[in-house]
Order: structure tokens, then sequence, then C-alpha cells
């Protein structure tokens, strides 16, 4: 990956910070897009600052994403990954009293947010290049009390199948990562937080309870990690997965 190009969408996130800090230190040119300045700004890229740039952009919004991505070939050329990973979970509550706002704002930000990153990147993309989008196995098996969020990742599983196709032509490989339990940390313990406050059949009514319970769950009888997560799309990028495209890679323990 040494000077390539590597754009990261959500990248001042949870697993956004981890891959810019993996990718940097593997040489490679990374603009990190996050809608959270505050964010962007503690995004530690001491001894990389030729290396890295950081943009304020909201996915969903095409013309400050087109800004955005002229703005990385201005300054590295144009990109040859993206790790396209901005998502947000929304509420954790019974379908039917989940918010039609709040499902709309998902399905922007997961779904239609990712398109207009994708296609924004990939018409300037050399042939050869890859992108993973973020997808999860709440997409797959459909986690209660999150409509809205395992919705937008069904259709993010899909999309990468359906791009995966249109791009293969252009020499692009598309593929999509699916985490499942990734923890520990404030992310872990805030969502078993909210499962165990809604008043879900499915979950218990304490959170250690409902991490237990998870976790039991696992055929591996653990979380995963972060680092994990990223070395499968470091995988997805290398010339290792150069015949692989159109697949859901699932980490999530078994």
């Amino acid at each position: 990956l040494e000077h390539k190009v590597i754009v990261i969408t959500g990248g001042a996130g949870y697993f956004g910070s981890s891959a810019v800090k993996r990718f940097l230190g593997l040489g490679a040119n990374v603009a990190a897009l996050d809608v959270s300045e505050d964010a962007l700004a503690s995004l530690d890229g001491e001894g990389f600052e030729g290396q890295l740039l950081k943009i304020v952009c909201n996915v969903t919004n095409a013309d400050g994403v087109t800004a955005a991505v002229n703005q990385i070939v201005e300054k590295f050329g144009p990109p040859d990954y993206l790790w396209n990973n901005a998502g947000y979970q929304g509420a954790i509550c019974p379908t039917l009293e989940y918010s039609i706002t709040d499902f709309s704002r998902v399905m922007n930000i997961n779904v239609t947010g990712m398109f207009i990153v994708l296609q924004a990147c990939a018409k300037l993309m050399p042939s050869g290049s890859s992108i993973v989008n973020t997808a999860s196995v709440a997409g797959i098996k459909c986690t209660p009390a999150m409509v809205a969020y395992s919705a937008s990742k069904a259709a993010v599983i899909a999309m990468t199948s359906c791009t995966a196709k249109d791009l293969a032509p252009k020499g692009i490989r598309v593929n999509a990562v699916s985490p499942a339990l990734i923890g520990p940390g404030m992310m872990w313990d805030r969502q078993n937080e909210l499962h165990a406050a809604c008043d879900s059949p499915y979950f218990a009514n304490d959170a250690e309870k409902v991490a237990k319970n998870k976790v039991n769950g696992v055929p591996m009888k653990r979380l995963g990690s972060v680092e994990e997560v990223v070395d499968m799309v470091e995988f997805l990028f290398s010339d290792k997965a150069s015949y692989v495209t159109g697949t859901n890679m699932v980490v999530d323990g078994g």
C-alpha cells in the first residue's frame, strides 16, 4: 500500500481512526473524511503530516463530497482505495415505536451517503482499485430493535454486489465487510445499555447480562477487535484479494 491513495469516510471514528493509523504506517497517503471537525482535529497524524489529509465532509451532501474528492486528487492524485465507512446506528427501540425521521436519517447516511461517495471516487479510480463498504452482520441476521440499521446494512450488501458487477469492467473491485460484536470500548458498552433499556423480549434488562448473553452466543466466545476488522479491509485492498469482488466478508467469530 506504499504511496497508494486511500480514502476513509468516518475517518475519525471508532474503526476509521484505527485504519488511518494502520495505513499511514504502511506508507499510504490517507484522506480522512469525517462530519466532525473536532474529531478530525484530534486524529493523530504525528510524524505523517505529508501523508494525511483531513477533510470535514458530510457524506449525504453530493456537492461537498465532490469537492472533497477534488481536494484529494489535487494533493495526492486519484484514489486507489476507498473504505466507505461513515455510518449512523440510529435508535435502538422496538419497531412500532421507531421514529420515521430517524429511519430516514439512517437510510440517508448509511445507504445514500455511501453511494454518493462510492460514485464520486469510482469515477476517478484507476484500474486495479478497490472499494470496501462497511456493512454489518445486522444486515444479515437482522438485530431486534434495530430495524433501520439492519435494513440499511442489508441495502449496503446489495449495493456492494451490484456495483461490483458494474465496476468490474473498469478493473475496480467492490466488497463489503460485516463486523458483529466489536469491543471492548464505549461503543460496545453504550449499545448494551440501550439494548437493556429497549424493552425487547430478546434482551435482558441489565447491560452486563446483555453483554454476557451476546458473547455466549458467539462460537468463539469473545468479542472481535477493531484491528481484526481493519485486517480484513487491508486484505481486501491488497493484491492477495485480486480475484475477490462482490463479496461480503463477515467478521463475527462464527
